[in-house]
């Protein structure tokens, strides 16, 4: 059995979380536009949200950027929600639980900060992803769908803690 470790990324393990993620989304082909650049700034996502990696004895297996209030990186949460976006598993750790384990620690951090409610965006082509969200609860909340560019049409959800 493989023992996930699930803690905010360190500063020497910052390139290696952007290019991490940058793959992970790359390894289904949805890295459009310039994304690959926002996805790979992994010191800035640290610097002005949460940072956090799943790793275990072999390395790095994914990461999620948790946005608190006040966050550059937040895109549709209120104040008294908690917000992740960019949860990426490398491909040799799909199927492990990864996502589901970095989604959970998005949900235990919001619960930290004393918030009733979380919330994100996925594409509505990541299928395999909203799978994992239904399952933990997350129900879909249309009136927060958006599109950051043309072509990429994000779905909001939503979990009630």
């Amino acid at each position: 059995m493989v023992t996930i470790e699930i803690r905010q990324a360190l500063p020497s393990e910052y390139d290696a979380v952007g290019e991490l993620t940058v793959e992970a989304y790359s390894h289904d082909g949805y890295v459009r536009g310039d994304y690959a650049r926002t996805l790979r700034a992994a010191a800035d996502r640290a610097a002005k949200a949460e940072l956090w990696v799943a790793a275990d004895e072999s390395g790095l297996l994914g990461s999620v950027t948790y946005c608190p209030a006040g966050s550059v990186y937040r895109e549709i949460g209120l104040d008294d929600e908690g917000e992740f976006r960019m949860l990426g598993v490398v491909g040799r750790a799909r199927g492990l639980g990864v996502g589901t384990a970095l989604t959970e620690r998005c949900i235990e951090r919001t619960r930290e900060l004393g918030l009733g409610r979380i919330v994100m965006c996925s594409a509505t082509y990541m299928t395999t992803a909203h799978r994992i969200y239904q399952r933990l609860g997350f129900v879909r909340i249309p009136d927060r769908d958006w599109s950051p560019i043309a072509g990429v049409d994000l779905w909001a959800f939503a979990l009630d803690l």
